[in-house]
């Protein structure tokens, strides 16, 4: 196909009546869909499409689960997401206010993304698994009300009241808990940013780095977003959502990690004694409102079952009844139908207030955001839409159901959660740890929070390392700031250097055995590098927690680890100082290559033991280092673990970006349409390739 024509170019493929978009795509040498349209719907409807070459598995596998038919593909075990659809009420709420409350813009890209969905699956029914076709732009706005609470925990809440003996949910295996896609792994994160004042040439640098598994439907995916209506983005997005969720434009960047404000409540309700769908609350008793939920569930071949379970309501929010009790849930937006939206503002805002007016509805109810723009600020919020409790309650713990001083209806705002822009340190961090520390002042950061907000005050390694090495270099080089990212080492101040200490102690005043193996952890130095020869059998024996007092210290559960290592390192390597690179790999499709990094490392890789290896499964993933010189001009690096292509094991690009990552190096970010070209494979319009 000819390079030559324009972006602009009319598009005359043989879907035209059906799919009228003004859009081409172009592929970088890498893979990377670069999606070039005139209208914001048109860049939408390409991404759709684009992303769908490379993951439609991914991609309509979630839409299977928000449409809450997942078990109807899947089985019996996947049951417990297409409950966990009805009982959030996603639909109710999509269906009410699609049209009233979702802004016009939103819609637009909404429908020309699933337009691209179905465009792709009419062109491939061999890829279909269901009759959900077509869908429409409600199933976009409903996949994000459908993901998002399992973002910030909800899963577990339920899981929670679940093993009390749950009534309602006795035909839905357990086992059913841990799959896919109710399993929404968030696990954890890194940004820093330094202004001009901080880097010793006038540059503002801003490291987008989120630690994310590898797979499935939260591992990123990168694409590139233009259209002649202002929007620019480069940057990183889960399967199914039609915006960048962290990247940058030419004006301003992002990146977010995982916070844990208190966002769900559970309620324990007073059931009338004579009548159990009847609850007590101010002083009256109230009937339960009560929905039917089919879960139509796949037996074998062509046959199904559908089984029917009761869905009872509260003024609190859905319930669940168990033999313990019966429990209400309401967490953070429940009916939020904008979170969307305030992605897809934060995507087009070109400068600091365009940014925080965009971030100030918290319709996006978690993650820390740090931020940096050409103009030399930068801005770190903890954000949250944390609920307006009234002291006076333990919110940490079940909460009495029964009054409405419990039942919170109003948020904190956003100029209430601490934050702090271009703090007099030139310099911010997190690492899913401490805001009041993101800079290591206390004073610079404000905030307007209570105790039932849920902050978090603990401190990660990474935090403690990023402080310890962006966090005291006053004058930060491009070299510095890179080197700093990929840090090696467990801080002196860390948990995991206090807890090899403790148990190193009180091995050696116990046993007499093994002498060799715990002089290697003894003599550690807790830097998980390739070559390092003890890092394997140190971070094989200690499984630790972000937050040190969520920790409990089991010298027995530790010494079993380390006998676990002992024996796989023997019998697999015949030694136990091992180089970590031999023992810990990338493997993607037929390549296989060392990895330096380990748990809650500022390069941290999280590696599970398969076989005779320990398989990297998650951490470093998709990530950037942006940087504005001093008049402006942005120019950016990124790196991904495998490649483009997410599922096609026989494309180049289904692993040809794993050896760089390996490496600890990174490629070019193409954002204008000369380099594009320069550094082409290949483009096309959807459909036409």
């Amino acid at each position: 196909m000819s390079l030559l024509f324009s972006h602009c170019s009319s598009y005359s493929g043989q879907f035209e009546s059906d799919y009228n978009y003004d859009v081409t795509i172009y592929r970088d040498t890498w893979g990377v869909p670069h999606i070039f349209g005139v209208t914001d719907a048109d860049v939408a409807y390409g991404l759709a499409w684009a992303h769908s070459e490379d993951d439609f598995k991914t991609i309509q596998d979630i839409l299977l689960a928000t449409r809450g038919r997942l078990a109807s593909v899947y089985g019996k075990d996947a049951g417990v997401n297409d409950y966990y659809v009805a009982f959030s009420s996603i639909w109710k709420h999509v269906n009410r206010g699609y049209l009233e409350k979702v802004p016009s813009e939103v819609r637009a890209i909404c429908e020309a993304y699933a337009d691209g969905v179905n465009h792709y699956a009419k062109m491939h029914p061999n890829e279909v698994i269901s009759d959900i076709y077509p869908i429409s732009g409600k199933d976009i706005i409903a996949g994000f009300l459908h993901r998002t609470p399992l973002m910030f925990g909800l899963d577990n809440a339920i899981k929670k009241i679940m093993k009390k003996k749950n009534k309602d949910l006795s035909l839905l295996l357990d086992s059913g808990l841990n799959t896919f896609p109710w399993n929404i792994d968030m696990v954890a994160s890194n940004v820093v940013a330094v202004n001009p004042d901080r880097s010793d040439d006038g540059f503002t640098r801003l490291m987008v780095n989120t630690h994310q598994p590898w797979s499935g439907p939260t591992s990123w995916y990168e694409v590139h977003l233009h259209s002649e209506e202002g929007w620019n983005m480069v940057g990183g997005l889960f399967p199914g959502s039609p915006v960048v969720l962290i990247g940058h434009n030419d004006n301003l960047g992002w990146s977010h990690t995982v916070n844990s404000p208190d966002l769900i409540d559970v309620y324990a309700l007073d059931i009338h004694p004579e009548n159990e769908n009847e609850y007590y609350f101010d002083g009256e008793w109230k009937s339960f409102g009560k929905t039917i939920v089919p879960i139509k569930v796949k037996l074998w071949g062509p046959f199904s079952w559908t089984f029917k379970r009761d869905l009872y309501h509260s003024v609190h929010g859905p319930v669940i009844k168990t033999d313990q009790g019966t429990f209400a849930i309401k967490w953070a937006r429940m009916d939020e139908l904008n979170i969307l939206t305030e992605w897809y503002r934060m995507n087009k805002a070109t400068n600091l207030a365009e940014f925080k007016s965009a971030m100030s509805s918290c319709a996006i109810p978690m993650f820390n955001t740090g931020y940096a723009d050409k103009s030399g600020n930068i801005f770190y919020i903890y954000n949250g839409a944390i609920p307006d409790r009234k002291m006076g309650f333990d919110w940490e713990s079940i909460v009495p159901g029964n009054t409405s001083q419990t039942l919170w209806t109003n948020y904190l705002t956003f100029d209430d959660l601490p934050q702090t822009t271009n703090p007099p340190s030139g310099f911010f961090q997190n690492g899913n740890s401490n805001p009041f520390m993101a800079t290591g002042e206390l004073s610079d950061i404000s905030s307007n929070i209570t105790t039932a907000s849920g902050v978090e005050t603990h401190q990660t390694n990474r935090a403690l390392r990023m402080l310890e090495t962006f966090g005291i270099d006053s004058s930060i080089s491009k070299e510095d700031f890179y080197n700093y990212k990929y840090d090696l080492s467990y801080s002196e101040k860390s948990l995991m250097s206090e807890v090899r200490d403790r148990f190193v102690t009180e091995y050696l005043s116990k046993n007499s055995q093994n002498h060799e193996a715990i002089n290697m952890i003894k003599n550690w130095n807790l830097k998980v590098d390739a070559h390092n020869s003890y890092a394997a059998l140190a971070i094989m024996t200690f499984k630790l927690k972000f937050d040190k007092d969520k920790y409990t210290y089991n010298y027995d559960k530790i010494l079993k680890r380390m006998d676990i290592a002992i024996s796989r390192l023997m019998t697999h390597y015949g030694k136990l100082d091992v180089a970590l690179g031999d023992v810990q790999r990338l493997v993607r499709g037929n390549v296989s290559y060392p990895l330096s990094g380990g748990p809650d490392i500022v390069r941290a890789i999280y590696s599970k033991w398969e076989k005779d290896q320990l398989i990297g499964y998650s951490g470093d993933c998709y990530f950037q280092m942006v940087e504005w010189d001093p008049d402006g001009n942005i120019s950016a690096e990124s790196i991904n673990t495998f490649g483009s292509a997410r599922q096609d094991s026989l494309s180049e690009h289904y692993n040809d970006q794993s050896l760089l990552f390996s490496q600890e190096k990174m490629k070019p970010v193409w954002m204008e349409l000369d380099d594009i070209l320069k550094n082409l494979e290949q483009a096309y319009k959807p459909g036409m390739k």
